[in-house]
């Protein structure tokens, strides 16, 4: 696996972890991801598939090409703002 590989995987990892622990704190979903944060999840890994930097790629916040819808951008703040801290204890090496 290239580098480029390795830094998509990593993403697309980190940002199923936070969505999942959002999701199952917040919507308590019987199963897996409730139906919105499936969407979220699918779109997010759609934006990284088509992100024009790939290797080089930043972290989001940090990035000079938003390309996220302005509504979908909030939802995976709100996300990141609920998730963030909490990875240390659920996924410390993510």
């Amino acid at each position: 696996m290239n580098t480029s590989n390795k830094r998509m995987a990593r993403e697309r990892s980190t940002i199923a972890a936070m969505i999942r622990l959002y999701c199952r704190n917040q919507h308590r979903p019987p199963a897996h991801l409730c139906p919105q944060c499936e969407e979220l999840q699918a779109y997010a890994f759609a934006r990284l598939d088509r992100c024009p930097f790939s290797e080089r790629k930043p972290t989001c916040a940090n990035c000079v090409v938003h390309c996220y819808q302005p509504v979908m951008r909030a939802q995976v703040r709100q996300v990141m703002r609920y998730a963030g801290p909490r990875m240390l204890y659920h996924h410390p090496v993510l």
